[in-house]
């Protein structure tokens, strides 16, 4: 802050003509100006005409600028418009082809013992890749990941809007991955492309080490980067009525970047959602399809008001954001009145059965878009009550995560998960009785998206002589290995469990589960808040769930009928997995297929009970 205030002392002496001041400003300014003029040019000679014609021109405005804390977007503007004049005369561009045989010294002379590090044809393929891009989209991503300048000064300098500017920073990613894509680069290398073209235009090595270009840097916010990418293969489709504002999103970092704390003893948990408040937003996102994993950003009111709130279920973890304090959860979202969450996509047959069993209204009106990179946007208020939601087919070319953290960065951070939860999944235990007979089993289970292909789910279940195995790509059940007595689709044992990697509250996944075969449920807090209990009662079989809330999972299930208790399936979860055994071994399919059955359901609990799976 006091350098900050030194040199607006700085313009305002220079403004007001006096020499030394001018002197030392132009000293200042020359440093930084010359290292990013020459990341636009990569041409030392022209670097130092364009800096010197810079810095004669700010001797000759500086007295126009009228905001001195603006000093660097409009000395860049200076500079970045020079440039641009510079390139639009013949007699330019025969100087610069002529000049890119002079490059490969100029990088020798500027980075010393870096040379040694990265090969000679990479950097020529990077190099060369930035300098095909035009002149606005070179200085865009300079001002963004190299001197770290927000949008709004950046902004400033283009001259055109905040939002506009995001555009063009998205255009400009784009059209550089376009190029390094002509070299065999995927994808995946836009940054270390960036991060690399960084540490090979600094001015000496010691300033290449500090370069460092970040994920969070080069996100632009989801909205800009849906419309951005909407110019070419996105089919945009609006299903909304009315009008629909939605505001673009600053991201900076996740949460793991910020000073992390330990659980905070005095803190309240906050798990609802109050539908009745009058400005909300909700966000959900389909990266695979809507029956695939599910993504939510959800806000109340804005940050200027005290009751703001933000929810964010990406695919690293579960974040409530409230009074500048982030909390990181191991439970996604659910409501306190123990309503069942609803979501956009849902069949309306589903919710209006949903709502009859729970009493609850359906606030969001259904959509039927499907296909992967598929994006709701949904708002309400007092004056749009009733809109039907935005959706958007999102077709991500960069492959970025728009659904990343936008609170303050001096917000503080406390880490409610336990270990497991931090970990991303784990395995866990069964045990228990049915009819008489001991039930014992294993299986894994991810927790966020992040975990969920590299840890994928599945479980193993004995009762008696009955083996049930479920990897989540193929679920069959037999009496011997070698051969299955039926073969179902993925998944197909997990109906009625927990699965908070696909988005949703345990609590939720197991009472839609019920509403999916049009069973009645009842739900309740048991032990004060911390379990609930689901009962569901299907032909004369009781079953009742309970779950624990805050760890997001099912603890136990018990079945009774008209005579009593008939079975239980108590669920233990592994904190530490150092000591693990072939008991959790990630099962084998069996050689021999058979015809595939068709899925019960949550109704396979039933069967189990009543010896007819």
């Amino acid at each position: 802050m006091d350098l900050q205030l030194h040199q607006i002392e700085l313009i305002r002496g220079a403004q007001r003509g006096n020499k030394e001041c001018l002197d030392q400003l132009a000293q200042q300014a020359r440093g930084r100006l010359h290292t990013y003029v020459f990341r636009l040019t990569q041409q030392e000679d022209l670097t130092q005409e364009i800096v010197q014609e810079s810095l004669l021109e700010m001797f000759k405005v500086i007295g126009k600028l009228r905001k001195a804390d603006r000093f660097w977007p409009w000395l860049y503007g200076i500079a970045t418009n020079k440039l641009r004049r510079y390139y639009r005369t013949e007699s330019t561009q025969r100087r610069v082809a002529i000049s890119s045989v002079q490059k490969k010294r100029s990088y020798k002379d500027r980075q010393d013992g870096f040379e040694n590090l990265v090969g000679e044809e990479l950097k020529q393929i990077v190099s060369g890749a930035m300098k095909k891009l035009k002149t606005r989209h070179k200085a865009v991503l300079v001002m963004r990941c190299y001197d770290d300048m927000p949008y709004s000064d950046i902004a400033e300098c283009m001259g055109c809007s905040e939002f506009s500017t995001r555009m063009l920073f998205m255009r400009a990613k784009r059209a550089l991955q376009k190029e390094l894509s002509r070299n065999g680069f995927g994808k995946g290398s836009l940054l270390a492309a960036l991060l690399l073209f960084g540490k090979i235009t600094a001015p000496s090595e010691a300033a290449a080490a500090q370069v460092s270009v970040t994920a969070a840097t080069v996100n632009v916010g989801l909205l800009a980067g849906i419309v951005g990418v909407a110019t070419t293969k996105t089919a945009i489709i609006l299903t909304t009525a009315g009008a629909l504002t939605i505001g673009t999103v600053a991201v900076t970092t996740m949460p793991s970047k910020h000073n992390v704390e330990g659980p905070h003893p005095a803190m309240t948990i906050t798990r609802d959602i109050e539908l009745s408040n009058s400005e909300q937003e909700y966000r959900y996102y389909f990266p695979l399809g809507p029956s695939e994993p599910l993504m939510l950003r959800a806000h109340s009111g804005s940050h200027e008001d005290n009751s703001y709130w933000q929810i964010l279920q990406n695919k690293s973890g579960n974040y409530y954001y409230h009074d500048n304090t982030v909390y990181i959860n191991n439970y996604r979202m659910y409501a306190r009145d123990l309503s069942v969450t609803k979501i956009p996509t849902d069949k309306p047959e589903l919710t209006d059965f949903i709502c009859r069993i729970d009493g609850s209204k359906n606030t969001i009106s259904p959509v039927s878009a499907k296909g992967e990179g598929l994006l709701v946007i949904a708002a309400r208020s007092e004056s749009t009550n009733g809109n039907r939601p935005w959706v958007i087919r999102h077709y991500n070319e960069l492959d970025e995560d728009y659904f990343q953290a936008d609170w303050p960065t001096t917000a503080k951070v406390i880490d409610n998960r336990d270990q497991m939860h931090k970990r991303g999944w784990t395995f866990f235990k069964i045990s228990g009785q049915i009819n008489g007979e001991n039930v014992s089993g294993s299986g894994r289970i991810p927790f966020v998206f992040s975990t969920s292909e590299q840890n994928s789910p599945w479980l193993k279940l004995q009762v008696g002589s009955l083996m049930i195995v479920d990897t989540y790509k193929n679920a069959y059940t037999y009496h011997s290995p070698q051969i299955p007595l039926g073969i179902y689709e993925g998944g197909s044992f997990f109906k009625g469990l927990g699965r908070p990697w696909m988005g949703l509250h345990t609590i939720d996944t197991v009472r839609r589960d019920a509403a999916e075969e049009r069973i009645s449920f009842n739900t309740e807090y048991t032990q004060g808040e911390r379990y609930a209990t689901v009962e569901i009662i299907r032909d004369n079989i009781k079953i009742i769930y309970k779950i624990d809330l805050e760890k997001d999972v099912v603890d136990e299930i018990t079945f009774s009928n008209n005579e009593g208790s008939i079975g239980n399936l108590k669920f233990s979860y592994l904190q530490s997995i150092d000591d693990i055994n072939e008991e959790f071994a990630v099962p084998r399919i069996p050689r021999q297929q058979t015809n595939t059955k068709d899925s019960s359901g949550i109704l396979w609990l039933v069967q189990l009970l009543e010896d007819s799976l």
